[in-house]
């Protein structure tokens, strides 16, 4: 058995050693011998039966907590759940959905996806799936969508029930490949100005920014306001071509070191198509990653200005090893570092990682979100630009270069428990369903919808009055004020969003976007 576990362990090393170097320790009183003896008699001596593959694995897990806060191992099956999202596709009907009263509501069937070619539309309700009953079986979302997926080419028999219609009814779909898309919302915000929203960093995501800055282009675009806010990262690849767009042939984007990782430059390969006009990137604390390398490219490179808040800070470049499984460890080898020299990723301890989750948490409390004073920042961590020698920051993250406070005030206690419970998203959803002919028929155009259209105060108090069922009230009545405001800008942009598409929803919900509207006033009034 030792035998086994050594020769599956030096063939795992050597599948890995194609891409790096490795140095393997053997013989009497190493680290591996011994970790397989310990297996070893755990698993043939224990007093209880043990599963040796979660031995294996808590092992594994078990080394890697001990080191940065990213380094990671991954089931298989949470390898594919991880991965899907950023590799351009997944076999499935092709549907949005969301769950209201206990039952699958259809928000939008994918354009020309096999559930839309079939007849299923808006606000039709699947409440079966080859006969399994999913609605008023308090069935998990996550197992719903597991007996929704399959592979392409199977097909799945589902049960409708559609409102006007008595009897319910019943689709064969066919599933096929369906696209994920990471661009969120491409759309003129004001005369000359573009705005693109880049919701991660995927397969697909250099393409599809392509596009939109052509079609923007075609609409008279002069000047772009690139959103990454809450964009978590992606492909480090994907984020190097579309830092690419914004620069010169050579100009260098990012590069990456470690102890055994030698320098490796990641530059512009050719003139990008997004060289002249004006560049604003928007981020904030939740901007990470492959985010945080083209915020960073496009600063010290001076191609563009950086507004909003202190980026996460996640510059740590992981390799993934893959076991024949499926299962993977993403380890740690090196870090960013952006053209000025900046290192991207921020302090931490190693081993101590839920002192890193708390960072956020500890900005917070410490006013950074707030307060553009709160942060202090020593000479040592001055870096230069490299074309106009503009002075910008290390420490961790990419500091902007105009800072938007986060207004506290904006979402009351009142309003944070009302979404925390699903009623507001619950309240929207029924609402739409009921009065979507009606809205479609009204507002055929968007711009009519954006200039004219009003939440009802009757779905409001709806919420309102759902929110007191569970005990939610507001402490006095500026609170309720505040709460109101603001509920009927977010209902806005639900009902935008379920009648077109996401685009539609943050051009309703960016009027209201600090950081959105100073990059935009930046851009008109130059200051």
């Amino acid at each position: 058995m030792k035998k086994i576990i050594l020769f599956a362990l030096l063939a795992f090393l050597a599948v890995t050693s194609a891409n790096a170097q490795l140095r393997i320790k053997m013989g009497k009183n190493s680290p591996i011998e011994k970790l397989g003896r310990a297996e070893i008699a755990i698993t043939n001596l224990y007093v209880d039966s043990v599963d040796e593959n979660k031995l294996v694995e808590d092992a594994i897990r078990g080394m890697l907590e001990k080191l940065d806060p990213h380094s990671s191992y991954t089931t298989a099956k949470e390898t594919k759940a991880m991965n899907e999202p950023l590799n351009g596709s997944f076999d499935g009907i092709g549907v949005q959905f969301n769950m209201v009263d206990d039952s699958l509501l259809v928000i939008q069937p994918v354009t020309n996806g096999p559930s839309e070619k079939v007849g299923i539309i808006a606000g039709d309700r699947i409440v079966a799936v080859n006969d399994t009953a999913i609605s008023g079986v308090k069935m998990s979302k996550e197992e719903i969508m597991k007996r929704l997926r399959g592979p392409k080419g199977t097909t799945v028999n589902l049960t409708i029930v559609r409102r006007g219609i008595k009897d319910k009814l019943t689709f064969k779909v066919k599933r096929d490949k369906i696209p994920v898309t990471t661009m969120d919302a491409a759309y003129m915000i004001r005369p000359g100005i573009g705005y693109i929203r880049l919701g991660s960093f995927g397969l697909t995501s250099h393409k599809e920014v392509t596009m939109a800055m052509d079609s923007l282009k075609m609409k008279g675009m002069k000047d772009l306001i690139f959103d990454l806010e809450d964009n978590g990262g992606g492909y480090l690849q994907t984020a190097a071509q579309i830092a690419n767009e914004f620069l010169e042939k050579g100009d260098l984007i990012v590069y990456t070191s470690g102890r055994a990782a030698p320098r490796q430059e990641y530059k512009a390969q050719a003139n990008g198509r997004w060289r002249k006009g004006k560049v604003v990137v928007l981020t904030n604390e939740f901007t990470a990653s492959a985010a945080e390398i083209v915020s960073g490219a496009i600063q010290d490179q001076d191609r563009g200005v950086v507004v909003g808040r202190r980026t996460f800070g996640k510059g740590l470049v992981q390799r993934p090893l893959t076991f024949d499984d499926g299962s993977e460890i993403r380890l740690t080898i090196a870090h960013y570092y952006t053209p000025s020299g900046r290192c991207i990723q921020k302090p931490y301890k190693k081993g101590d990682r839920l002192d890193y989750a708390m960072d956020l948490d500890k900005r917070y409390k410490h006013g950074e979100f707030t307060n553009q004073d709160s942060i202090h920042l020593s000479d040592s961590l001055k870096y230069y630009t490299l074309r106009k020698h503009r002075v910008v920051y290390g420490g961790g993250g990419i500091m902007p270069d105009y800072f938007v406070p986060l207004d506290t005030t904006k979402y009351t206690k009142m309003h944070r428990q009302l979404a925390a419970k699903s009623i507001v998203i619950n309240q929207s959803l029924k609402f739409i369903d009921a009065h979507r002919k009606d809205l479609k028929n009204q507002y055929k155009d968007f711009n009519k919808f954006l200039a004219t259209y009003e939440v009802p105060s009757s779905l409001i108090e709806a919420i309102i009055a759902e929110g007191k069922k569970e005990k939610i009230e507001p402490k006095d009545e500026a609170e309720l004020v505040q709460t109101k405001k603001y509920l009927a800008v977010q209902l806005k942009a639900l009902v935008a969003r379920d009648i077109w598409d996401m685009s539609q929803y943050f051009q309703v919900w960016n009027e209201t976007n600090e950081i959105v509207q100073r990059a935009v006033k930046l851009l008109t009034t130059g200051k």
